[in-house]
């Protein structure tokens, strides 16, 4: 057997330290595998929460021991469809509130994502989610089982912004009667606030069935934005997978309009053009347009307690680009510096509370996808 073949195989099959290559600044440990796994969030005492997509919530710790969590709510797997993202309350310590997203099946075969709450105590010897309750659903529920998006984020003033895919019908990210396609900020209780910019809409036309999501919205134009994290400045940022090319990594402005699928750097699947966002000034640019396209799926920022020198800086995870992109962010502006060649999908990356950064690989051709820690 080639020695490369073996190493690789020694690191699927172990958790032992390995240096990485002399181009990539940080050595990589292997942790824990998963099936399928889509996101990661951190508890207080440093212990992670690890979603996969098929409908398991896993409490994790360093060492790669984990225990599964029960009473999770039912799951539309498929596709892109499952269970999404986790994240925990600012004051998880006062009231274990943890939130998740996830796709729900209608009867009728349509589908929609989902974000739940419940309290949970991680401490218990078989710990299990409790008084679980719907706080937010896309609207309305469409066939098909893609870009559902439904990233998490808590901001420091405690409320809860969502990400909601286009569900690949495109014009529904132009369509005030719906929250696809659309950045979406709300309080923890899944209420609106008042400094919204759209509470106040009240055209007879966002009315749909009596449901009115307008007021949800914080902005617009969206394709399937995967990713949602807030600088040190406490400006949101948004990553998006393009169209066939044209990622984009938007600044997200109150009311902003990000032109999707009137504009965008990437064209078609089927060949046929988009226009260029440079051909519609009056929406939003995006700071970076990746051409050809990264695949990203997630977005984090680093505060550099151990990676001192990307102190500030946002990562992006690569899927089809099978890396980590690293984004310096200066004021309103952002440019690539680096890019880490993993030799995976990465599907998430997030900075630890100790300054580790840990990655979750996609899943490897039928090989479970493997929790990593970086540390320089």
């Amino acid at each position: 057997m080639p020695i490369r073949l073996f190493a690789a195989l020694l690191l699927m099959l172990t958790t032992c330290q390995v240096r990485a290559t002399s181009d990539v600044p940080f050595h990589t440990e292997a942790v824990a595998s998963f099936d399928e796994p889509w996101a990661m969030a951190f508890l207080p005492d440093q212990r992670m929460l690890v979603t996969e997509k098929k409908g398991r919530l896993w409490i994790v710790d360093e060492q790669g021991d984990k225990r599964s969590v029960d009473g999770l709510p039912d799951v539309g797997y498929g596709g892109q469809g499952g269970l999404g993202d986790v994240a925990i309350h600012p004051d998880f310590a006062n009231n274990g509130l943890l939130y998740l997203s996830y796709v729900e099946s209608a009867a009728d075969g349509t589908r929609g994502a989902a974000v739940g709450r419940a309290r949970i105590d991680v401490n218990a010897k078989r710990p299990a989610l409790a008084d679980f309750e719907v706080i937010w659903r896309q609207y309305p529920k469409m066939v098909g089982k893609g870009h559902y998006g439904h990233r998490l984020l808590f901001d420091d003033e405690g409320l809860l912004w969502i990400t909601s895919g286009d569900r690949q019908k495109f014009t529904p990210a132009q369509d005030m009667q719906s929250n696809v396609g659309k950045v979406l900020r709300l309080a923890d209780d899944g209420s609106v606030p008042s400094t919204n910019p759209f509470v106040n809409f009240t055209a007879e036309s966002a009315l749909v069935d009596n449901v009115g999501v307008y007021g949800q919205v914080w902005s617009l134009g969206h394709r399937n934005p995967l990713g949602i994290a807030q600088d040190l400045q406490g400006q949101i940022w948004v990553i998006e997978m393009g169209p066939r090319h044209g990622d984009e990594l938007n600044l997200i402005r109150k009311s902003g309009n990000y032109g999707y699928p009137e504009v965008s750097d990437g064209d078609h699947y089927d060949g046929r053009a988009i226009p260029d966002h440079a051909t519609r000034p009056e929406f939003e640019a995006p700071k970076i347009s990746w051409v050809p396209a990264i695949s990203p799926g997630h977005l984090a920022l680093v505060k550099g307690t151990l990676f001192k020198d990307w102190g500030g800086q946002l990562l992006a995870s690569g899927l089809g680009s099978k890396a980590i992109v690293r984004i310096a962010i200066d004021g309103d502006t952002a440019r690539e510096v680096d890019r880490y060649d993993m030799g995976a999908r990465i599907r998430s990356v997030l900075e630890g509370p100790a300054g580790a950064i840990w990655v979750l690989e996609d899943e490897r051709g039928g090989s479970q996808g493997r929790l990593l820690k970086l540390t320089p």
